[in-house]
């Protein structure tokens, strides 16, 4: 993610709507926001309250298997609505790849819920990353 909004982005970003949990210690608060989007560069998620920009943050997505935890740094934030909106750049390499990761699985939760609603099938996770892999993994961004 860049600093200044008004540059480019330099990684796809990949809409989703999962939970996230988030602290500014070492141990994540049980209390949820929602991802807006993730990329290898970062993260952004709808926040009820504004987070000062160059906060540490650490981060947990409860719903990846495994847990995807990371520590990231506020880049920005601006309201939106109801709510603010919160950008995160990750802080080491190694978070980069794990949110690849997460990029994968977050389209499969989406593939998932769009089987559900177009064709009205209840896929396990394992079923619908098993389709999502057979249709769409070749051409996932590298």
């Amino acid at each position: 993610m860049s600093e200044d909004e008004s540059q480019p982005r330099h990684f796809i970003r990949h809409p989703t709507d999962m939970p996230i949990e988030f602290d500014f210690g070492e141990v994540v608060s049980d209390k949820r926001e929602y991802l807006e989007n993730i990329s290898i560069g970062g993260l952004a998620f709808h926040s009820n309250t504004a987070i000062k920009h160059g906060s540490l943050l650490l981060i947990r997505i409860p719903l990846s298997h495994p847990v995807f935890t990371a520590k990231g740094e506020v880049v920005w934030c601006r309201i939106s609505g109801d709510h603010y909106d919160v950008g995160i750049r990750f802080l080491d390499e190694n978070t980069a790849f794990r949110a690849r990761m997460v990029e994968q699985v977050c389209y499969i939760q989406q593939y998932k819920d769009e089987i559900l609603k177009k064709e009205g099938r209840i896929l396990t996770g394992e079923e619908a990353a098993l389709e999502w892999i057979s249709k769409y993994a070749t051409n996932f961004p590298r």
